[in-house]
This record gives C-alpha cells, sequence and structure tokens, in this order.
C-alpha cells in the first residue's frame, strides 16, 4: 500500500498533512520486501521513502494524488511509485500489499507513478513475495534472488501503463471545475459547470486543456469511468445502476466505454473487483 507509515495511529488525519520521508525498512539492511496492509480507513498524508514501492490493491479502492495527477488504484491493480516521489494516498476498505526495493534495483527513468496492468503473474509474485516483510532483521540467498527477478519484470511493466488517472491544476478556476464536474458526473455539461463556476463555455473549452492537458469532455469522460470502477467494486452494485449514476443512460453505450478503457467488460470487471457480490444487473 501507499501507506508509508508503519500504522494507522501514526498516519495523518488530513490529505494536507506533510509527513515528509518514512523510512520503511527502519534501519534493516535488506534491499527488499513487503508491507500488508489491514487496517481501516485512512488518509496518509504527503510522504516520501527512499525505496522504489510497487502497491497492489488486494481488496478495495485506493486514491493515490502526485503533483502531477490523481491516481485510481482498483482491486487486483498494481501502482508504480518511485523513489523519493511524493504523495498522498486515500484508503477505504482496502486490503493491500506493497513491495519495496531499492532504487539501484529498478531502472526508473521518468520518475512518475504508473498504474500497472497487474497480469496475473505479477499478482501471483506480490502475494508470494508477502512472506518477506520489509522490517526483516536480514535476508538469505532466496529472498534477494526472487526480489532480483521481479525487479527486472517490474522494469518491463512499467511501461505499459494503464489510462487510471487524471490531471490536477493548481489554477484556481479549473480547480472548480474539476469539483463541480466530479460533484456532477450524472448530468454535467459544458453549459452547466461554466455558468457553476462563472465563466464562459468557450474559456472553459480554451483554457481547461491549456492548464490539464486534456479537454474537458475528456476528463468528464475518464472521470465517469474511473469513478464506475470504484463502485461496480462495491458490495450490491449493478451495472445498470452504475451506469446511471455516472451519466450513461444507455447501458450498451457504458459497455462499449468500459470496454474501451479497461479491455473487459463491466460485468466482468465486477465479479473480479468485488466476487462475492451478487450476479443481479
Amino acid at each position: 500500500m501507499t501507506v508509508s507509515a508503519h500504522s494507522a495511529k501514526k498516519a495523518p488525519s488530513a490529505a494536507k498533512d506533510e509527513v515528509g520521508f518514512v523510512d520503511m525498512r527502519s534501519g534493516t539492511p535488506v534491499r527488499a520486501g513487503t508491507y500488508l496492509y489491514d487496517g481501516g480507513d485512512l488518509i496518509t498524508g504527503w510522504h516520501h521513502h527512499d525505496l522504489h514501492q510497487i502497491e497492489y490493491a488486494l481488496q478495495g479502492i485506493a486514491h493515490v494524488e502526485t503533483a502531477q495527477a490523481r491516481y485510481l488504484l482498483p482491486p487486483q491493480q498494481a501502482m508504480w511509485i518511485p523513489a523519493g516521489l511524493s504523495h498522498c494516498t486515500t484508503l477505504h476498505g482496502v486490503r493491500s500489499v506493497s513491495v519495496f526495493f531499492e532504487s539501484a534495483m529498478v531502472d526508473d527513468t521518468d520518475g512518475r507513478a504508473h498504474v500497472l496492468n497487474a497480469a496475473p503473474l505479477l499478482r501471483e509474485m506480490i502475494t508470494y513475495a508477502t512472506r518477506w516483510p520489509i522490517e526483516r532483521a536480514e535476508s538469505d540467498q532466496t529472498a534477494d534472488a526472487f526480489f532480483s527477478a521481479l525487479a527486472r519484470l517490474v522494469s518491463e511493466w512499467i511501461e505499459h501503463e494503464a489510462p487510471l488517472l487524471l490531471p490536477t491544476s493548481t489554477d484556481p478556476i479549473i480547480q472548480a471545475v474539476m469539483t463541480h464536474t466530479q460533484a456532477h458526473l450524472a448530468d454535467a455539461t459544458g453549459r452547466s459547470v461554466a455558468r457553476a463556476v462563472g465563466i464562459s463555455e468557450r474559456t472553459l473549452r480554451r483554457h481547461f486543456p491549456v492548464t490539464t492537458g486534456v479537454t474537458w469532455r475528456q476528463y468528464l469522460h475518464t472521470s465517469r469511468l474511473l469513478r464506475s470502477m470504484a463502485l461496480l467494486a462495491q458490495p450490491r452494485r449493478t451495472v445498470i445502476d452504475t451506469a446511471l449514476e455516472v451519466g450513461y443512460q444507455s447501458v450498451s453505450a457504458f459497455n462499449r466505454a468500459f470496454f474501451n478503457f479497461t479491455g473487459e467488460t463491466p460485468s466482468h470487471y465486477r465479479q473480479r473487483a468485488a466476487p462475492e457480490i451478487s450476479t443481479r444487473d
């Protein structure tokens, strides 16, 4: 998990809290290891560490924010967080495993966070790695060989990023646009958003891509699909209800958009993300 505190009690209570550097190894000499989180809801505060990190969500939805973007980490997805990158994570009902590596073990060239397309091999290796906690007193040859192999694979997987992110902005007008859009995903239009924040539609069309790199319509489209992924991971959620809640009046249109975005149908994703839920649609 992205929480780099050793317990929920040590974590800050607000996302704007600055935790700073956290030593995940607590002074031990190991080069790699894991941290299992199975606690309550938590906002970690902004922090960083001297280790590369893979966070893998076993259950629940994690949200990770960096200075560049906000990321969604659905169940059974993995996220790459390079050493030194300041980030803040919000966890709600999340069980997760983090794998930490010394920075020299993985060649990271761009220093950005990435949501990885978590292939079955990656998921199995992360689960297997939990036998070696990052705070263990010393390592052994088996652990070293295992984490070296995983690190080599991760270097390749970083190149295949899942598009589960939204841009951020320090512009107060764009921040207001984003906030209003997120609060009205079911019925937001360019006209309604522009009116709500006190700008013209023309200003919205021109100013939004300049500060974010995407159009407002692209932002709305991605926001709806990311919200749908979080909703479908909840118990007793149906595809029909989810489609309507995020602004799709046609289930077939929602199915097409979801498949193009994730590579799987909403029903298949729901079964994978929340297998205990009802199959009622």
